[in-house]
């Protein structure tokens, strides 16, 4: 007995030194944040004020900052973006010259190096011949759906994710549910594990994930953890890479957020994947923290979802980390043999009908898959059309298309947070609401919290799931990842969950058709004239 209470004894100590530990990560990596976003705004700071210093002694410098602010206006008028993009650089540069410069050169090409390019187009060479489209599998959906077939074309021609068959897909409508599946799937692992999430909480929905992956690793898997820095900075600091270095597990950061004029520093990866053996993957909207499963309540109720595929599909979700994992950083050792997390598993889905295509989004291009996705789901809709997002801040061109489907007599849903994590966000997303339901589209906020799922469903017949939220930085600066599913059971299970949470939200649509102060207009329309600059 008294073995047994000493032994209970060392793990309460144990139990409070970590927690201990975890404050104090916590708090260096908030001080790490702060000081940081200090220090670039410093730098940029004293560009800004050394050039005004140097227009107001020299006229030949500042005749030469016009001509350049000028100029950069005309290339930013000329080029292909959509107008929701252009407009708040124009004005912001002409405007404030100076700081509209520096802030363009540094956010506004997107910082996209040619460096950068150059390693995600190698790695990709040696990536994309891994996967092949199955000619038969286009050709049975043709046969059934044209124009589902369209959508999945596009997707294969400029993602260049094939669309699959012998794919078993299980939604969840809760993200605790999925976390436990996604263990329990983690348990029977045997050959490797890949894991990319946009943020980490070194907490106890963490703590359940390491101790499997800890346990994989001292078998002899290969097990591999990948997250970005800003999304984890709240969370995380050096310590826990070093940790579970030291635990067999392989851990890279993508983009460290750092002091200096980092181009690519607004460029994020969003990414959430899992992938066990190359057989099984998961994917959504939650990361791997303790809010997402409803441990803490931030902001009420928080509602995502998520997708477990099993079968030929997860070929795709392989590429996906791979792709990530080997290209961000020129000295990483990296893979030298993709082969061999291609594997043939001989799998046979228990459904066998239906197509599952996951696909990727980069900034590294000029092509916008995932608002082109949302898209061309309006395009084709002819019954209705549900969306859900924690955020809306969407370009003209998906406005006007909304509002078109719903003019058309399709059924234009959108369900976005009753409770809010940014405020500002917030404001800017309700800014939406009144051109939107002018045009008959319905709003509905979720009374329960904070929404943070993303997808979209259409005629029973076709649903997303994935990463990427309707606003700018989903669309233009993320690396994302979402899921097309088309004729699957699942897609059913996505229409009911959507059905569920109509019960649960109140609509708004009715509130913003009338009766707003001119005040408020004003306001949000300051905030959305800036909200594509970031």
């Amino acid at each position: 007995m008294r073995t047994a209470d000493k032994q209970q004894q060392k793990e309460a100590k144990k139990a409070d030194h970590s927690r201990v530990e975890r404050k104090s990560s916590r708090r260096n990596s908030l001080f790490r944040f702060i000081f940081t976003l200090v220090g670039i705004s410093l730098e940029i700071g004293l560009i800004v004020a050394g050039f005004n210093v140097l227009n107001g002694k020299y006229e030949e410098i500042s005749i030469s900052t016009r001509v350049l602010a000028l100029l950069l206006v005309l290339y930013i008028y000329a080029s292909p973006k959509t107008s929701a993009m252009k407009t708040p650089w124009i004005v912001l540069i002409l405007l404030v010259p100076v700081f509209g410069i520096v802030m363009y050169l540094l956010i506004g090409l997107n910082g996209v190096t040619r460096r950068m390019k150059e390693r995600f187009r190698n790695i990709d060479g040696q990536l994309f011949p891994l996967l092949h489209q199955k000619a038969e599998t286009v050709y049975t959906l043709r046969e059934e759906d044209r124009a589902l077939q369209n959508l999945s074309g596009y997707l294969m021609n400029y993602s260049r994710f094939p669309v699959w068959q012998n794919t078993d897909v299980t939604y969840y409508s809760d993200a605790a549910k999925a976390l436990e599946a996604q263990k329990e799937a983690l348990r029977k692992a045997k050959k490797f594990i890949f894991m990319e999430y946009y943020a980490i909480e070194d907490r106890e929905s963490w703590a359940g994930v390491e101790e499997i992956l800890k346990e994989k690793a001292a078998e002899g898997l290969t097990v591999r953890v990948f997250y970005d820095d800003m999304g984890s900075i709240h969370f995380l600091t050096k310590s826990f890479r070093n940790r579970l270095e030291s635990e067999g597990i392989r851990c890279r950061v993508f983009n460290p957020f750092i002091p200096g004029l980092n181009a690519f520093l607004n460029n994020r990866d969003h990414r959430k994947i899992t992938v066990i053996d190359g057989r099984v993957g998961f994917t959504g909207g939650y990361n791997l923290a303790n809010e997402y499963f409803n441990v803490t309540h931030p902001y009420g109720y928080w509602k995502d979802t998520g997708l477990r595929l099993e079968g030929d599909a997860v070929r795709n979700l392989t590429l996906m980390f791979l792709e990530m994992w080997n290209a961000i950083r020129a000295n990483d050792i990296d893979d030298d043999d993709f082969s061999t997390f291609f594997p043939e598993t001989g799998y046979k889905a228990r459904e066998r009908e239906g197509f599952v295509q996951p696909y990727g989004d980069s900034p590294l291009d000029d092509e916008t898959v995932g608002e082109n996705v949302y898209l061309a789901m309006a395009d084709m809709a002819r019954n209705y059309l549900w969306y859900v997002t924690p955020y809306l801040i969407i370009t003209n061109e998906m406005t006007r298309t909304l509002r078109l489907a719903a003019k058309s007599g399709v059924d234009v849903r959108i369900i976005t947070p009753g409770i809010p994590d940014k405020k500002i966000i917030y404001r800017v997303t309700r800014s939406y609401y009144k051109p939107l339901v002018d045009g008959g589209v319905r709003i509905f906020e979720y009374t329960p919290g904070f929404c943070h799922a993303k997808m979209a469903v259409t005629d029973d017949k076709a649903a997303v799931c994935g990463t990427i939220n309707l606003d700018y930085r989903s669309f233009y600066h993320h690396f994302e990842d979402s899921c097309l599913i088309m004729k699957k059971d699942a897609v059913f299970d996505i229409r009911d969950d959507f059905s569920k949470m109509f019960s649960e939200c109140t609509e708004v649509t009715e509130n913003y058709r009338s009766g707003r102060s001119r005040a408020m207009d004003f306001g949000q329309m300051i905030l959305r004239m800036f909200a594509g600059l970031f």
